[in-house]
């Protein structure tokens, strides 16, 4: 046997539609891998989803495909199984990984991305599991081009939009809040509504700006600018309201 006759005997392993120790161990290798790129760029963006995550979920969608071949293969006969039975069952039970990855803030939630890519990581196991390589190759690279590529167009274009609550504590008693919202105009940040609380004894004012501002806006000479209406002694900004 040369080594030409090798790779064609690997090869047609490979895309045998039967389960066998070969392919079953290449294919799991393979979702393993690709798993692995889409978990390195959310572990990149400190997200709580990481390499091993991602790679243990398209390990496990690829395992239940597999199953999905090998029992009516070796029990039932191919024609007369349903290959599909189990690996239907990871669409919906991704569904719980995908919600753990979701923080839930008032007026926001984070992670939306991340639980996305875990449910599509999980299809792409899925796909590696039954022998479709160049897509599953493909759809990887298309997952990292929408996760990096469009994020710097997202960022460059200032696109999106979040509600954000800025906390001022103030010296003084404000009895007109026009210079702060025309700063806030001038910076482009909506002004949805605004709470005042008085300390009468102590001669200060404590303003929480509910606002709508772009997802990658810079604060800092917005901070500046608000700080010198008036004698500003703390300034906060959070994504809760």
């Amino acid at each position: 046997m040369n080594i030409w006759q090798f790779f064609e005997i690997v090869y047609a392993d490979l895309n045998s539609l039967e389960v066998t120790l070969g392919n079953s161990v290449f294919k799991l290798l393979m979702s393993m891998i690709l798993g692995a790129l889409v978990g390195a760029e959310r572990k990149r963006k400190g997200q709580i989803a990481g390499v091993r995550t991602f790679a243990l979920i398209s390990m496990g969608s690829c395992m239940a495909m597999l199953l999905s071949i090998y029992v009516p293969q070796v029990y039932l006969g191919l024609k007369n199984g349903d290959p599909g039975r189990i690996a239907a069952q990871v669409i919906t039970g991704v569904g719980f990984l995908g919600g753990g990855a979701m923080i839930h803030m008032k007026g926001s939630v984070k992670g939306l991305t991340t639980a996305a890519g875990i449910w599509m990581t999980a299809a792409i196991g899925m796909a590696v599991g039954v022998g479709m390589y160049f897509c599953s190759l493909f759809a990887t690279v298309l997952i990292l081009v929408t996760l990096v590529l469009f994020e710097s167009f997202e960022h460059k274009r200032n696109m999106g939009q979040e509600n954000r609550t800025m906390k001022l504590q103030v010296d003084h008693i404000v009895d007109d809040i026009t210079p702060y919202r025309e700063i806030l105009n001038r910076h482009g940040i909506h002004l949805s509504t605004y709470f005042i609380q008085y300390d009468y004894v102590n001669n200060r004012t404590e303003i929480n700006f509910v606002v709508l501002a772009p997802s990658h806006r810079d604060y800092l000479p917005l901070f500046d600018a608000m700080r010198g209406v008036n004698p500003t002694l703390s300034l906060t900004l959070t994504s809760e309201y």
